[in-house]
């Protein structure tokens, strides 16, 4: 069996007293570098590591749900510490888990059915997740061909849905990793920047490499043979990314002395933090002392600054029912950061995971001890905290003023947002796209991000899926308000669908003006409510260029 995931140092937590008197307004540093794939966005580490016996996985077990990946997962033999929420899973496999409180079997997803991974990338379009760093063991033994499995069907995964990836090694008891890892980039993932969902920064390929420098038994390379491997990959052409111990820049606790070289040849650095806070005093004391110290550090370097901000573990109560990670997003933001990590997306075996999660015993195996997301009285959605990323990828971007108030309401995942636009980080597709100006852009809530066709192809279409049949009065159509966008009108016709299969036209098609001097937008108003799930706008003609755009496609009820 592989080695499991990173330990947590607890003696490396500093103290969760009174944090220092702190300043609520947003400080001046800026990021080394401009907005990119990872500056300026909100990075999820995506584990993508779960298997099931019979799901075809060449692993064939019940890899990181069991402690013995042979046999079916039970109470005695787990490896989690938090319960999925299995709802939107078309495959899920049996466990030896009591039935949920409702009665219910008690099933769990493989992330190697295809379904499951486009699942996940749809709730990061939807909620507005920008990149996913797909975290990649030494693949040289027995889980090789599943992780090269995982990469693929990341990738296509990403394509489908619009979000960006990026391979990022975990070095962890990786014994002969300094020639192995280089390989693995030349004969298997190099491959993968050739797609148009692989994250660059700065006009290059990110590579993450998380483990250098810790003062842990199964990380014992010198700081010679680190600092080697960093400018290797740099010298490919790479953007590097490092996950790096907390206490890095002093060299002392869960860092080993001697390796600020490796860590300043790193162009991003992303200290870990899962183990050293669990609660608000916690993160304001980590504010004061560790992030805005490893802030300046690293502007007087010339190194972006990336922190980890986590949900908290669940089992453990940290969670506050999102107070804990909002307060980190927060402290993250008035500092200016260059970008943020979250920790994690899918790490069920720590209980910090932001993927849906079980609301309440009813969604628990009956006698288990395994906490729902209700553990401290407070009724939470099965999507809150992926709500709450999305709301701190706002804040991050200036969408949302600087607040030290969770905006996020804790339940109503299906309720739509407080704006009323229906389509906000909701699924979308399209007939083509043209190099990454994907589908998605048009309902990211970012202005100047933007779809476009295929060229010289008309008719071409966007579509959005609203969730579940919505009334539809009204639509914004937009295009980047930059004046560089000169004056344009697009052909369009609206059109619904509650099934996805059979469509009524709402709106006939009509020119419609885009001018950058009254907002670059065209507004559609239906004569009466029509009920739809699903909203197509289809493209006929474009004086401004030959293909269909939007950056904004938006739907209201009234």
């Amino acid at each position: 069996m592989a080695v499991s995931r990173r330990a947590v140092i607890t003696s490396a937590v500093a103290g969760a007293g009174a944090a220092v008197g702190l300043a609520g307004q947003a400080q001046s540093a800026q990021a080394a570098s401009p907005p990119g794939d990872v500056v300026g966005k909100i990075t999820v580490g995506y584990q993508g590591w779960f298997a099931c016996s019979g799901d075809g996985a060449p692993i064939n077990g019940w890899w990181h749900w069991s402690q013995n990946w042979g046999q079916s997962p039970s109470p005695s033999n787990t490896a989690i510490v938090s319960w999925p929420d299995v709802r939107d899973y078309t495959n899920t496999y049996r466990t030896a888990y009591p039935a949920l409180g409702s009665g219910q079997p008690a099933t769990l997803f493989s992330s190697y059915d295809q379904q499951t991974v486009d699942t996940h990338f749809s709730w990061m379009q939807r909620y507005g997740i920008d990149t996913a760093a797909l975290q990649r063991f030494n693949p040289n033994g027995g889980e090789g061909a599943t992780r090269d499995a995982m990469a693929a069907k990341v990738r296509s995964a990403a394509e489908k849905y619009g979000r960006k990836f990026y391979i990022m090694y975990d070095a962890t008891a990786w014994t002969n990793m300094q020639p192995e890892m280089k390989a693995d980039w030349i004969n298997k993932m190099r491959v993968y920047t050739d797609s148009p969902a692989y994250a660059r920064q700065n006009g290059k390929p990110v590579v993450g490499i998380w483990g250098f420098g810790f003062n842990e038994p199964n990380k014992t390379w010198s700081a010679a043979v680190c600092l080697d491997v960093v400018n290797w990959f740099k010298a490919q052409g790479c953007y590097v990314m490092g996950g790096v111990p907390t206490h890095w820049r002093s060299g002392n606790e869960d860092s080993r002395a001697g390796y600020l070289d490796v860590y300043h040849a790193f162009d991003m650095l992303s200290p870990w933090m899962v183990g050293r806070i669990g609660n608000i005093a916690g993160a304001d004391n980590f504010y004061a002392n560790v992030n805005s110290p490893d802030q300046a550090h690293c502007d007087a370097h010339g190194i972006d600054y990336q922190p980890c901000v986590l949900p908290g573990d669940l089992q453990s109560g940290h969670r506050a029912h999102g107070d804990f990670m909002w307060r980190q997003f927060y402290n993250m933001c008035r500092l200016g950061v260059a970008g943020i990590y979250i920790s994690m997306f899918d790490e069920f075996n720590e209980g910090n995971q932001i993927a849906k999660t079980a609301e309440n015993s009813l969604q628990i195996p009956a006698g288990s001890g395994i906490r729902a997301l209700d553990e401290d009285g407070t009724a939470c959605s099965a999507d809150y905290y992926l709500r709450l990323t999305g709301d701190g990828g706002r804040m991050l971007k200036g969408q949302l003023a600087l607040t030290p108030v969770r905006p996020t309401p804790t339940g109503g995942g299906t309720t739509p947002p407080p704006t009323g636009d229906l389509a906000l980080r909701k699924a979308t597709s399209a007939s083509s796209q043209t190099q990454n100006y994907g589908a998605g852009n048009a309902v990211d809530g970012d202005s100047n991000s933007y779809w476009e066709s295929a060229n010289n192809a008309f008719p071409q279409w966007i579509q959005v899926d609203l969730g579940s049949a919505q009334p539809v009065k009204r639509l914004v159509l937009s295009l980047p308000p930059n004046p560089a966008w000169a004056t344009r009108t697009q052909t369009v016709s609206v059109l619904g669908s509650t099934d996805g299969a059979g469509f009524a036209t709402l709106s006939a098609s009509a020119p419609r003006v885009f001018d950058p001097a009254s907002g670059n937008s065209a507004t559609v108003a239906l004569t009466s409510a029509v009920s739809a799930r699903y909203v197509r706008i289809q493209f006929t003609a474009n004086t401004g260029w030959p293909a269909g755009q939007l950056s904004g496609l938006s739907v209201y009820a009234e």
